[in-house]
Protein backbone atom coordinates (compact mmCIF):
# COMPACT_ATOMS: atom_id res chain seq x y z
CA UNK A 1 0.00 0.00 0.00
CA UNK A 2 1.00 3.44 -0.78
CA UNK A 3 1.63 6.23 1.18
CA UNK A 4 0.49 10.16 0.80
CA UNK A 5 0.68 13.52 2.56
CA UNK A 6 -2.38 14.71 3.50
CA UNK A 7 -2.60 18.38 5.51
CA UNK A 8 -5.44 17.82 8.40
CA UNK A 9 -8.06 20.63 8.19
CA UNK A 10 -8.78 19.87 12.01
CA UNK A 11 -7.77 17.58 14.99
CA UNK A 12 -8.05 13.81 14.42
CA UNK A 13 -7.41 11.91 18.07
CA UNK A 14 -4.26 9.51 16.97
CA UNK A 15 -3.12 11.57 13.67
CA UNK A 16 -2.68 14.78 14.94
CA UNK A 17 -3.85 18.56 15.20
CA UNK A 18 -5.20 20.80 12.24
CA UNK A 19 -2.23 22.17 10.28
CA UNK A 20 -0.12 18.96 10.94
CA UNK A 21 1.11 16.98 7.52
CA UNK A 22 0.77 13.41 8.02
CA UNK A 23 1.17 10.57 5.94
CA UNK A 24 -1.51 7.84 6.25
CA UNK A 25 -2.76 5.01 3.75
CA UNK A 26 -4.11 6.12 0.57
CA UNK A 27 -6.90 4.36 0.49
CA UNK A 28 -7.87 6.12 4.29
CA UNK A 29 -7.09 9.52 2.73
CA UNK A 30 -9.02 9.03 -0.45
CA UNK A 31 -12.44 7.45 0.91
CA UNK A 32 -12.51 9.10 4.76
CA UNK A 33 -10.30 12.09 5.44
CA UNK A 34 -10.69 13.72 2.14
CA UNK A 35 -14.34 13.45 1.80
CA UNK A 36 -15.38 13.83 5.03
CA UNK A 37 -13.62 17.17 5.22
CA UNK A 38 -11.23 16.49 7.71
CA UNK A 39 -7.95 16.52 5.36
CA UNK A 40 -6.92 18.76 1.96
CA UNK A 41 -4.31 16.92 -0.39
CA UNK A 42 -1.37 18.13 -0.15
CA UNK A 43 -0.34 20.14 -3.54
CA UNK A 44 1.42 23.74 -3.70
CA UNK A 45 -1.98 26.03 -3.06
CA UNK A 46 -2.81 24.59 0.13
CA UNK A 47 0.72 24.22 1.10
CA UNK A 48 0.27 28.25 1.19
CA UNK A 49 -3.30 27.48 3.36
CA UNK A 50 -1.05 26.12 5.48
CA UNK A 51 0.30 29.36 7.21
CA UNK A 52 -3.44 30.44 7.87
CA UNK A 53 -4.51 27.25 9.39
CA UNK A 54 -1.11 27.56 11.52
CA UNK A 55 -2.51 30.84 12.89
CA UNK A 56 -6.48 28.84 13.78
CA UNK A 57 -4.18 26.17 16.05
CA UNK A 58 -2.31 28.53 18.39
CA UNK A 59 -5.55 30.62 18.73
CA UNK A 60 -7.55 27.19 19.62
CA UNK A 61 -4.93 26.54 21.69
CA UNK A 62 -4.12 29.22 23.54
CA UNK A 63 -7.97 29.48 24.68
CA UNK A 64 -7.51 25.99 25.81
CA UNK A 65 -4.59 26.89 28.09
CA UNK A 66 -6.71 29.77 29.22
CA UNK A 67 -9.66 28.11 30.35
CA UNK A 68 -7.75 25.49 31.71
CA UNK A 69 -6.37 27.98 34.28
CA UNK A 70 -9.35 29.37 34.94
CA UNK A 71 -10.58 26.16 35.68
CA UNK A 72 -7.66 25.12 37.72
CA UNK A 73 -8.32 28.01 39.69
CA UNK A 74 -11.32 27.25 41.14
CA UNK A 75 -10.20 23.38 41.69
CA UNK A 76 -7.74 24.38 44.00
CA UNK A 77 -10.23 26.72 46.07
CA UNK A 78 -12.37 23.20 46.02
CA UNK A 79 -12.08 21.10 49.51
CA UNK A 80 -13.59 18.16 49.43
CA UNK A 81 -15.39 15.43 51.84
CA UNK A 82 -15.82 12.13 51.02
CA UNK A 83 -17.00 8.95 52.90
CA UNK A 84 -15.67 5.57 53.38
CA UNK A 85 -17.40 2.98 53.94
CA UNK A 86 -15.64 0.64 57.14
CA UNK A 87 -16.77 -2.08 59.18
CA UNK A 88 -16.80 -2.23 62.92
CA UNK A 89 -12.81 -3.22 63.42
CA UNK A 90 -12.00 -0.43 60.80
CA UNK A 91 -11.95 -2.33 57.71
CA UNK A 92 -12.44 -0.31 54.53
CA UNK A 93 -15.45 -1.90 52.19
CA UNK A 94 -14.87 -0.94 48.76
CA UNK A 95 -12.54 2.38 47.78
CA UNK A 96 -12.57 5.64 46.53
CA UNK A 97 -11.68 5.67 42.92
CA UNK A 98 -11.59 8.65 40.15
CA UNK A 99 -15.03 8.41 39.08
CA UNK A 100 -16.16 8.59 43.15
CA UNK A 101 -13.76 12.07 42.94
CA UNK A 102 -15.29 13.31 39.47
CA UNK A 103 -18.66 12.91 40.88
CA UNK A 104 -17.90 14.71 44.04
CA UNK A 105 -16.50 17.45 41.99
CA UNK A 106 -19.70 17.47 40.12
CA UNK A 107 -22.09 17.47 42.86
CA UNK A 108 -20.10 20.11 44.90
CA UNK A 109 -21.41 23.95 44.30
CA UNK A 110 -18.50 24.73 41.60
CA UNK A 111 -20.22 22.48 39.77
CA UNK A 112 -17.30 21.39 37.34
CA UNK A 113 -17.49 18.41 34.57
CA UNK A 114 -14.06 16.70 34.62
CA UNK A 115 -13.43 13.40 33.05
CA UNK A 116 -12.00 10.51 35.42
CA UNK A 117 -9.20 10.00 33.18
CA UNK A 118 -8.22 13.75 33.69
CA UNK A 119 -7.61 12.73 37.54
CA UNK A 120 -4.39 11.31 38.14
CA UNK A 121 -5.44 9.02 41.09
CA UNK A 122 -2.29 6.04 41.16
CA UNK A 123 -4.32 3.36 43.19
CA UNK A 124 -8.11 3.96 44.63
CA UNK A 125 -7.72 5.42 48.08
CA UNK A 126 -8.87 2.66 51.10
CA UNK A 127 -7.85 4.98 54.34
CA UNK A 128 -9.00 7.86 55.85
CA UNK A 129 -6.93 11.19 56.24
CA UNK A 130 -6.57 14.21 54.09
CA UNK A 131 -5.20 14.17 50.35
CA UNK A 132 -4.01 15.97 47.48
CA UNK A 133 -5.15 14.22 44.40
CA UNK A 134 -3.21 15.75 40.67
CA UNK A 135 -5.46 16.70 38.31
CA UNK A 136 -4.28 17.15 34.68
CA UNK A 137 -6.40 19.66 33.28
CA UNK A 138 -4.29 20.45 29.76
CA UNK A 139 -1.00 19.25 28.81
CA UNK A 140 0.39 22.34 30.36
CA UNK A 141 -1.51 22.91 33.07
CA UNK A 142 -2.35 20.70 36.04
CA UNK A 143 -3.07 21.53 39.91
CA UNK A 144 -3.77 19.61 43.40
CA UNK A 145 -7.64 18.87 44.84
CA UNK A 146 -8.07 18.78 48.42
CA UNK A 147 -9.51 15.96 49.16
CA UNK A 148 -10.69 14.72 52.94
CA UNK A 149 -11.61 10.91 53.55
CA UNK A 150 -13.86 10.22 56.40
CA UNK A 151 -14.74 6.77 57.44
CA UNK A 152 -18.94 6.25 57.62
CA UNK A 153 -18.54 2.88 59.53
CA UNK A 154 -17.11 4.09 62.43
CA UNK A 155 -19.75 6.53 63.42
CA UNK A 156 -22.39 3.56 62.93
CA UNK A 157 -20.15 1.26 64.83
CA UNK A 158 -19.53 4.26 67.48
CA UNK A 159 -23.60 4.94 67.76
CA UNK A 160 -24.33 1.35 68.31
CA UNK A 161 -22.18 0.45 71.13
CA UNK A 162 -23.79 3.74 72.84
CA UNK A 163 -27.27 2.09 72.46
CA UNK A 164 -26.25 -1.14 74.41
Amino acid sequence: MANVQVILKEQIKGLGAEADVVRVKRGYARNFLVPQGKAYDTTPGNLRHLNHLKALRAERESKEVQEAEKLAAKLKKLKLKLTLQTGQAGKAFGSITTIDIAKAVLESAAKIELDRHQIQLEKPIKNTGSFEVPVKLHAEVSCFLKLTVTAAGAEESAEEAGEE
